[in-house]
């Protein structure tokens, strides 16, 4: 009998692949889930499978408390902060991390992302968060699930909505993305990546390179997802 997972391992294996495709991925260091909503689990990669051999089935199906429901393989390593961002944020479909280089560059910068064009205001109207390294104590704990929570705090502290803006750095590690479906999440995966390298560019042409102004902020963003959106419909 064929797993009733079938279709959401499908979903989670074509947006692993895609972000290999895209570049983002460095050997095995990049993952993707999807979730099902209505049966409480989600599909992700398995930890240490190369790209290149990766197959539909090697998706491990895990609940929200991160136990394995299907799959012989090991989940990913970091299956601990996707679970805790299912848990928490239910209109997220899809979760992506990668250790892509201009993303991770600025986490290790520990600086957010200021926005300095219209590409960036296309996908979200603020800078692009870097959460701050986690504290020792939170290290020394359950890891990957402080990851989730070191996600959500600044978030909080910073009164930014996950639903507007779905990209986030973690500081001396790298990007976390998500959204409605596991493709979503690595489209905005890699336009955190670009977002990233034309960030570093202009700071390399211009150190006193100017924030875009709201207006242009509020123009480009309003008319992509604004009640009278035009633009890429």
């Amino acid at each position: 009998m064929g797993s009733k997972y079938k279709s959401l391992k499908e979903e989670c294996y074509e947006a692993n692949m895609e972000l290999n495709a895209l570049g983002l991925v460095i050997y095995t260091f990049g993952n993707v889930s999807a979730v099902d909503r209505g049966n409480s689990v989600f599909a992700i990669k398995p930890s240490g499978v190369p790209y290149e051999t990766l197959k539909p089935e090697d998706i491990v199906i895990v609940d929200y408390d991160n136990q394995v429901v299907e799959g012989k393989l090991r989940p990913s390593s970091d299956t601990k902060t996707h679970s805790y961002l299912y848990k928490n944020w239910e209109n997220i479909g899809g979760v992506a991390h990668t250790h892509a280089m201009y993303s991770v560059s600025w986490a290790q910068a520990q600086l957010d992302i200021p926005i300095f064009g219209t590409t960036h205001a296309d996908h979200l109207t603020h800078d692009i968060p870097c959460a701050p390294p986690m504290a020792d104590e939170l290290i020394q704990g359950n890891y990957e699930h402080n990851t989730g929570i070191q996600i959500l705090d600044c978030f909080k502290e910073r009164g930014l909505d996950y639903n507007e803006v779905e990209m986030i750095l973690i500081g001396n590690h790298g990007p976390f993305a998500w959204g409605k479906n596991a493709a979503k999440a690595v489209y905005n995966t890699k336009v955190l990546e670009t977002v990233a390298q034309m960030a570093y560019l202009t700071l390399q042409i211009n150190p006193d390179a100017p924030r875009l102004k709201e207006s242009l902020i509020k123009k480009h963003y309003e008319r992509k997802h604004g009640k009278n959106a035009y633009y890429g419909q």
